[in-house]
């Protein structure tokens, strides 16, 4: 039995009628786009597209305004099912538009690669439980302080060092196949020096490696 919103479950905040609400004042927006009307009828859902109509340009730009994705300071963008390539591209798209955003969740979103993105202002970014293989797929964030990447898939360190020059202080990254590589958090301290925490313990005396560690670990022992 359909339910009472059943003709709404496609459309975003934008598409529904009398309201003056703007991208901005939304903290956990909807943003994928429904599915096309080829998708919606071999689905046997054509009942949905009564709802729809042509668009005019100036109700696209209207559209664009009552997003206004560019003032966001903090946003929480996470489960958002994307689960079609119309969705996802829709949501990179609302990404590049985040010049203002300082604090920003994208969990759980199947995401595989941002390094096309850039959030300049971006201070704190939760990426947890994606698809992340690498660093080097990560948006450009040259303001981060708080970064969590915790349950990806990311198999190495390599490519942490680009955040060197950032002012990184906290990095959690558990649950990712990088942290049972040997000598894990020494590692990690040592690509990122001003690093406070890491995994949520702050940074022990002992995660400092001593000047001839990799002396030490090439030298050969006979007993």
């Amino acid at each position: 039995f359909k339910l009472p919103s059943d003709s709404f479950k496609y459309l975003g905040w934008c598409d529904i009628e009398d309201h003056d609400v703007r991208g901005n004042q939304l903290h956990c927006p909807r943003v994928r786009e429904g599915p096309s009307e080829e998708e919606l009828f071999f689905r046997g859902e054509e009942h949905s597209l009564k709802k729809r109509k042509q668009v005019t340009d100036t109700e696209k730009w209207q559209k664009k305004l009552q997003e206004n994705w560019e003032n966001c300071a903090e946003l929480n963008l996470s489960f958002q099912d994307l689960g079609d390539l119309y969705q996802a591209e829709n949501f990179k798209r609302i990404l590049q538009r985040l010049i203002r955003v300082e604090k920003l969740w994208l969990v759980d979103n199947s995401l595989t690669d941002l390094s096309a993105i850039r959030l300049p202002r971006c201070r704190e970014l939760n990426v947890s439980k994606n698809h992340f293989t690498s660093f080097k797929q990560l948006p450009k964030i040259p303001q981060i302080q708080h970064l969590s990447l915790a349950e990806n898939n990311i198999m190495t360190l390599s490519g942490i060092s680009d955040f060197r020059h950032t002012p990184l202080e906290s990095l959690i990254l558990k649950r990712n196949p990088c942290e049972f590589q040997g000598r894990y958090r020494q590692l990690v301290f040592s690509s990122l020096p001003n690093l406070k925490m890491l995994d949520g313990i702050p940074k022990l005396p002992e995660d400092c490696s001593p000047p001839d560690i990799r002396f030490f670990f090439k030298m050969c022992t006979i007993l």
